[in-house]
């Protein structure tokens, strides 16, 4: 039986744009509207939307939902004030990510998690399992997700809003309107850039996408998949099936601050991932910069000298630098100089922090 690819409320949109679709975690999906580079390049100097309403929306609510959410996830839910959000995981009893999530604190009893696409069933069934004290409830049917992004996202959102943006901080958010429709607006997003993510009803979509992008003249720029990621890579931000995954644990990632054993009882993975804390990761993720103009590409072999010292998980030109980038995964102790192994040919790359690129510097 062939699966059934979804669209969203916007694919009208996507198509009058001109916008070259693809078929990502089940949806049909912009890659490009034009020029990937273009688009990555609005947002890192003004700004640019994003369709994201192929993400998962779910739900925990009741007078134990902050605690059902505690004991789900590696993080401490319960402790977020009304309007504040945080980044976190759910991991298998061994430790291992089954998905990254922001989780929303909407209200004193109402908490929504945002799920990666292609993971958000898993997090359902999870979240259903695990948090028997609440109510858990999959809300990605009726939401529609607009993102946008960029140092000029703030000045162009604002008339368009009656939610005071200059005092809402990063990773908080708040009930409000978008062009006369109801939304959850927060200030966060995937691109290493301000900006903000529009929660609304799937037919307020297209009216708020069109009141965005008449805020520009000639129209605000849209940014598809392929602007995402490049954007995303530099920022360091990991992406799961990438970076993070099942056989690896936040500390792996670099994001072992995620992980609160401070918070009151317990949590599922909480004696695995206490004992990888203690151990210490079995892999490092680190930032590689080429050498050459060859891409490194998601897979290819990390050399220390001539032997392979790891693998890479994501890799692309870099816009803003110029260069070919990438994250790895690196073997304990492994020491330079590194290559990447481009089909055969073992180019030079150099280590670098990341993340590769922070709007705050």
């Amino acid at each position: 039986m062939i699966p059934t690819v979804r669209d969203t409320p916007l694919r009208a949109v996507h198509e009058r744009l001109g916008a070259t679709m693809t078929e990502f975690a089940g949806w049909l999906m912009p890659l490009r509207y034009g020029s990937e580079t273009s688009e990555h390049n609005a947002v890192r100097t003004a700004a640019a939307l994003f369709d994201l309403s192929h993400m998962g929306e779910i739900a925990v609510t009741g007078p134990d939902a902050g605690a059902a959410l505690d004991y789900a996830v590696c993080g401490w839910p319960s402790a977020l004030a009304v309007g504040r959000a945080r980044y976190t995981m759910l991991c298998a009893p061994d430790g291992g990510i089954l998905d990254d999530l922001i989780i929303y604190r909407q209200a004193a009893e109402r908490f929504l998690v945002v799920a990666n696409a292609a993971n958000a069933d898993v997090v359902l069934g999870e979240l259903t399992a695990r948090c028997a004290a609440a109510v858990v409830t999959d809300e990605s049917a009726g939401t529609g997700l607009i993102s946008i992004q960029g140092p000029d996202a703030s000045g162009l959102l604002a008339p368009l809003t009656d939610l005071p943006l200059a005092g809402l901080r990063y990773y908080a958010g708040g009930y409000g309107t978008v062009a006369g429709r109801p939304a959850w607006i927060a200030r966060t997003g995937y691109t290493g850039e301000d900006g903000f993510e529009i929660f609304c009803a799937p037919a307020d979509c297209e009216p708020v996408w069109d009141a965005l992008t008449a805020t520009v003249p000639g129209g605000l720029p849209a940014a598809g998949l392929a602007a995402r990621d490049t954007l995303r890579l530099e920022a360091g931000m990991p992406l799961y099936g990438n970076e993070l995954g099942p056989d690896v644990t936040p500390y792996e990632a670099g994001l072992g601050r995620v992980v609160r054993f401070d918070k009151p009882g317990d949590f599922v993975g909480r004696e695995a991932l206490a004992a990888r804390a203690a151990e210490g990761p079995r892999a490092t993720l680190i930032g590689l910069r080429a050498g050459s103009r060859r891409v490194p590409r998601h897979g290819y072999p990390v050399l220390s000298g001539t032997e392979r010292a790891g693998v890479v998980t994501s890799g692309a030109p870099s816009p803003t630098l110029g260069v070919p980038i990438a994250m790895a995964y690196l073997e304990p102790g492994t020491t330079g100089p590194f290559g990447i192994d481009i089909r055969g040919r073992a180019e030079p790359a150099e280590q670098t922090e990341l993340p590769f690129y922070d709007r705050r510097k």
